[in-house]
């Protein structure tokens, strides 16, 4: 069989920063599913970028300035020729079951107007697999048409948008497992903190015309910017950790799920409130 003949029509694009201990499962999850596997690196100061040259990756370096400008870079930058683009988090894996279900709808839908796929994720945290408070099914868009999808401009709460054609929902499930420790959790997390600050900010929207986010994500952004934030600050933390533990059932995936939900309530959100309030205080002394 030749090359042409064994080709999916898919790249792979992996952002990464110091991801030594997820990026080879990750790599080794998708080498049989696609035909190149690009990892965009912002500075790893780990063995990243040797662990992905070792395995066939092509490594490419470039500042991050947040998720969408270093993924929108990519699009723009790296020579690629296949249809479809499966963008991939380091710390994610396809099943093998949804790896025969993507190749099967890339090759059904190469040529209509299906350009995006979105693709529940599942979980694992603390040695848990979560089901309940708001984790699962977390959806978001991973492959699209080259060319027609794109991230909107925001430094946070970001999502691939659509300028034409529509979207399917797989049926499979990736595995979200991240090998880090708490404490690289929550550091994580402090600069997504400080991201999402900056977006409420700016909130500089999607620039791409005729747009198309898909529901789950146009759902978020409104119960997000229409709703919470219009809550009491600091308050809204509370009642969030109240409705992902007791009103989505966190409870039932036992301590793993008491603890993913206190941090993301009493850390992160916690951490984004207090830094809009120290927004806030700087903007005023600026002022007097």
């Amino acid at each position: 069989m030749s090359h042409e003949e064994n080709r999916t029509d898919i790249t792979a694009i992996i952002l990464t920063k110091n991801e030594e201990l997820n990026i080879a499962r990750c790599i080794r999850s998708i080498e049989d599913l696609v035909d190149k596997i690009y990892v965009v690196d912002s500075g790893s100061t780990d063995q990243t970028v040797e662990i992905a040259n070792s395995l066939g990756a092509e490594v490419r370096v470039h500042p991050f300035v947040n998720y969408a400008e270093q993924f929108n870079w990519a699009l723009d930058n790296l020579d690629i020729t296949s249809t479809w683009i499966y963008r991939i988090d380091a710390d994610e894996a396809p099943t093998i079951e949804l790896k025969k279900e993507i190749l099967d709808e890339c090759k059904q839908h190469a040529a209509d107007d299906v350009t995006g796929l979105l693709m529940k994720h599942r979980l694992f945290f603390l040695g848990r697999f979560l089901k309940h408070g708001g984790a699962y099914p977390f959806i978001k868009m991973t492959i699209f048409k080259y060319g027609i999808g794109r991230f909107e401009e925001r430094a946070m709460g970001e999502h691939v948008v659509l300028s034409a054609g529509r979207y399917i929902t797989l049926k499979n499930d990736c595995q979200h497992y991240d090998c880090k420790d708490l404490s690289q959790f929550i550091e994580k997390h402090n600069g997504y903190a400080t991201r999402e600050v900056i977006d409420y900010k700016a909130r500089t929207g999607i620039r791409c015309e005729d747009a198309q986010l898909y529901k789950d994500a146009a759902r978020t952004q409104t119960l997000r910017d229409r709703v919470y934030y219009r809550l009491p600050m600091f308050f809204r933390a509370k009642l969030y950790y109240w409705y992902r533990y007791y009103l989505r059932l966190g409870f039932l995936d036992g301590k793993p799920g008491k603890i993913y939900a206190l941090l993301q309530a009493y850390i992160y959100r916690i951490m984004v409130d207090a830094k809009l309030y120290e927004a806030e205080v700087a903007e005023s002394r600026k002022a007097v």
